[in-house]
Parts: C-alpha cells; structure tokens; sequence
C-alpha cells in the first residue's frame, strides 16, 4: 500500500517535473538540461511534502521535518542524478525528444528514490 500512495505522490511530480521542464526550455529559453534539474527540484520539495504528510505520515512524528526534509533531498538528488544521465543519454545519444527521455529517467529513479527514502529518511522496514 505504501508504494502505491509513494507512486501516486511521484506521479503528481511527474506533472510538475514534465511541465517545468516543458515551460522553462519552451517558453523561458533555457537549455533542457537546465530546466530539468530544475523541475527536478521542484518536484522534489512537493513531493516531499506530500510524502511526508500522506504517504509516511505514521512515520513523520519522530524525527522533526528539519531532519527528513535534507534526508529526502539528498537521497533525491541522486535519483536526479540517474535522471540527467539517461535524459542525456537518450535525447544527446539516440535523438529522442527530451519530454519521453525524461520520463524514462523519472522511471529509472524512481526504484532508488522509494527503497533508499524507505529505510533512510522515514526509517521504514517493509510494509
């Protein structure tokens, strides 16, 4: 059941990850790498408030959100990281439009992104 609220979370940042990205390179001109890393950002910083509040919200009582919030970045920052990579590889190496490669990389970071905020930031064993 957790991995579904924890998908479903991830799914309403995929919007605001697809759409920044669309908006800022589009719209505002600036390179797509760019724009991802900020849409990325940005769908972190909701998706952890989401997270928090629905999805891990029997474990959110512990340890303060001061605590979780930095937890949450940095391990999402890595599933950042997977994210460039294969939006690069795809779009740079084989010429796919830069919105599906990145929904690619979403895909990709999103295993890393639950099974390392499972155990690290909410301190969750299985469920």
């Amino acid at each position: 059941m957790r991995i579904a609220k924890f998908a479903l979370v991830g799914l309403s940042g995929v919007f605001v990850n697809e759409g920044l990205l669309w908006v800022l390179t589009e719209i505002a001109g600036l390179y797509y790498l760019i724009s991802s890393a900020i849409g990325i950002e940005l769908s972190i910083i909701t998706n952890f408030i989401l997270n928090d509040k629905w999805t891990f919200s029997d474990r959110a009582r512990g340890v303060g959100v001061l605590r979780r919030f930095p937890k949450f970045n940095l391990v999402s920052l890595g599933g950042l990281v997977i994210n460039m990579i294969v939006l690069f590889s795809l779009t740079n190496s084989l010429g796919v439009y830069y919105l599906i490669s990145n929904l690619f990389g979403i895909s990709f970071a999103f295993l890393w992104n639950y099974l390392v905020n499972l155990k690290w930031t909410w301190g969750v064993r299985g469920k």
